[in-house]
């Protein structure tokens, strides 16, 4: 079944030409790649996915990201009001992935250089230091 599994979408069992299959994917990471802003990506991911499925794709990417911090299960199923055996199955799934792995990077690479433009600001006096 994939990855990832859409709420309320059907996906007939019937085989594409794998050629076309190819040609779509690619033409949907790529579209996806020219957006270039979050948001573009954004408006093109709410007209495309419903509100269910985008919801579902977040968790599992909060699932894996609060996983690679060393979150708790339990800590990680009541906010985001999933169950144990789906972190279970998000974090098999997800383990020894390359393109997970490139996305936790530039995820804590965003964090890292948003902490210290902070403190940059706080050392020039144009934030005040809530710590």
């Amino acid at each position: 079944m994939g990855f990832f599994c859409l709420v309320g979408m059907r996906v007939s069992k019937k085989k594409l030409n794998p050629n076309l299959e190819k040609e779509i994917t690619r033409l949907f990471f790529q579209t996806i790649a020219d957006l270039k802003t979050p948001q573009f990506i954004k408006a093109f991911l709410s007209d495309l996915l419903s509100e269910a499925e985008t919801t579902a794709v977040v968790k599992r990417l909060a699932i894996i990201y609060w996983l690679s911090n060393k979150r708790s299960y339990e800590n990680i199923r009541e906010n985001l009001k999933v169950s144990s055996a789906t972190i279970a199955a998000i974090e098999k799934q997800t383990k020894d992935s390359a393109g997970i792995q490139l996305a936790l990077k530039y995820i804590k690479a965003d964090e890292w250089a948003d902490e210290w433009a902070k403190r940059i600001k706080i050392a020039l006096g144009q934030e005040k230091n809530v710590l």
